[in-house]
């Protein structure tokens, strides 16, 4: 008898096991056998584990997103966690069949008719989905020419997921919660990575999340990009969500690592989807992009191999990604159409002077410090204050740079932030004032979080104490 016809005929050793689940056991044990003898036949299919899970981690990555706002435009944005869950078993069916089949030719269109027939079964199953399931299933049951092509069209992909960027951004969303919503939804980051990339704990993100979702299905949000002036308000409230997650990966609050470069590559994936909408073709959309594209160019040079900081003058910037400045560069551009001037373009425009400065000792320092007294008009923070500083210092010597520190209104906020005391450290270590600034390294050591950062501060903070430079 083959193990397949034994786990028809069942076994009389189970006869007091509910015959509902000793039907799902058989059929579990059926189907891994059917799969192992497969593989056996064609050895070829057979693929390392390892080298799937890998696969599926990228495709969750960067195809969950699409689907899931495919699918909560059918589903209604009320059914968003439905919608999630339904992608994530998807994925999960590929990480236990790939192995034993092989790897299909166009994964992503696998994912996304997995996806779709786990949500026909749901659909049909649910009582919730009653009155309008013949639509639902109208709009999902498509049929295509071949098994490894695309249900929906990237047109109607690109869409949705616009949709849903403008739905996780609405006003009625609390900020700290949109940014943890997108990347939840958008750019499928789990709940741990979340709260890792913004200094919390995951009940703290997940609550975030949970009552996002209850303030969606509340206010009614529709699932839809927005136009005139809502389309004005909420467009401000994307642009912010993804300058907080590029700023975040660009410049960790926390941990190991200095820079998170998948936070930065979701900033910019959004931001190039958004500029390619008639909505979200606006000069600060691409005056963000911008921004976020030239300073991504620098991130390999950031820190050494040993992860330790690199400060800008220290960068090899023949290491700098050319193509990734022309990128920005050309967004630049575009973002000079019309007369707006955001607080985008100025930071845009301090970027490109470092990116076209040949060297350091080129870097254009009077522009920069221009486009810094035009940022404090839309800025009137005392971190760009600071930023100001270190440029007018540049120009005018450390002392100058002291007193403008000295002058920046706001100044209590800045006591508990690490950077004031390192830009003074420095100043004062450049004026050969060794004990004061041991004394601002040490105090920005203390308040410092992420390991590179301590370092390096350590280290400067050990050259003033052994009268080094």
């Amino acid at each position: 008898m083959t193990w397949a016809a034994w786990l028809c005929a069942g076994s009389g050793l189970f006869s007091d096991v509910p015959q509902g689940f000793w039907r799902k056991l058989q059929w579990v044990v059926f189907i891994r056998f059917e799969r192992m003898a497969e593989a056996v036949a064609l050895k070829t299919a057979v693929q390392d584990p390892e080298e799937v899970s890998q696969l599926v981690e990228h495709l969750f990555r960067h195809e969950a997103g699409k689907m899931v706002a495919t699918l909560t435009k059918i589903f209604g944005i009320e059914h968003l966690t439905l919608a999630e869950d339904v992608v994530q078993e998807a994925l999960a069916r590929a990480l236990q069949t790939w192995p034993f089949y092989g790897v299909p030719k166009n994964p992503s269109a696998w994912i996304m008719r997995a996806s779709r027939n786990l949500a026909l079964d749901v659909v049909r199953r649910r009582k919730v989905f009653q009155t309008k399931q013949a639509e639902i299933i109208r709009l999902m049951d498509r049929e295509t020419g071949a098994a490894d092509e695309a249900i929906f069209s990237e047109e109607e992909i690109r869409d949705d997921r616009l949709r849903l960027m403008f739905v996780c951004c609405h006003p009625a969303i609390p900020e700290d919660a949109q940014v943890a919503l997108a990347l939840k939804t958008l750019c499928g980051f789990g709940i741990t990575e979340i709260s890792r990339a913004f200094l919390t704990t995951d009940a703290a993100i997940t609550k975030r999340i949970t009552r996002a979702k209850q303030k969606i299905r509340q206010a009614r949000i529709p699932f839809e990009i927005p136009s005139g002036e809502e389309l004005v308000q909420r467009l401000e409230s994307v642009l912010q969500s993804l300058y907080l997650l590029f700023n975040e990966g660009y410049k960790a609050s926390t941990g190991d690592n200095l820079v998170r470069a998948d936070l930065c590559d979701e900033a910019i994936r959004l931001g190039e989807l958004l500029v390619q909408h008639p909505a979200g073709n606006q000069p600060k959309t691409h005056a963000l992009l911008a921004l976020m594209l030239l300073n991504a160019s620098r991130i390999p040079t950031r820190v050494d191999s040993e992860g330790n900081l690199l400060r800008l003058k220290e960068q090899d910037r023949t290491r700098w990604d050319q193509l990734i400045i022309s990128r920005g560069m050309f967004h630049f551009a575009q973002s000079a159409a019309g007369d707006e001037l955001s607080e985008y373009h100025l930071q845009a425009g301090i970027a490109a002077c470092h990116c076209t400065a040949k060297d350091y000792e080129s870097t254009d320092w009077r522009q920069i410090l221009s486009l810094y007294d035009r940022l404090t008009e839309f800025d009137q923070s005392p971190v760009v204050a600071l930023n100001r500083a270190v440029a007018f210092a540049k120009i005018h010597g450390p002392q100058a740079g002291i007193a403008a520190v000295a002058a920046i209104r706001s100044s209590r906020r800045l006591k508990s932030y690490y950077l004031l005391y390192a830009v003074l450290g420095e100043f004062e270590s450049q004026l050969n004032h060794k004990k004061a600034a041991a004394e601002h390294f040490r105090r920005s050591f203390e308040l410092a979080e992420t390991k590179s950062e301590r370092a390096f501060l350590l280290k400067r903070l050990q050259c003033c104490v052994d009268g080094g430079t």
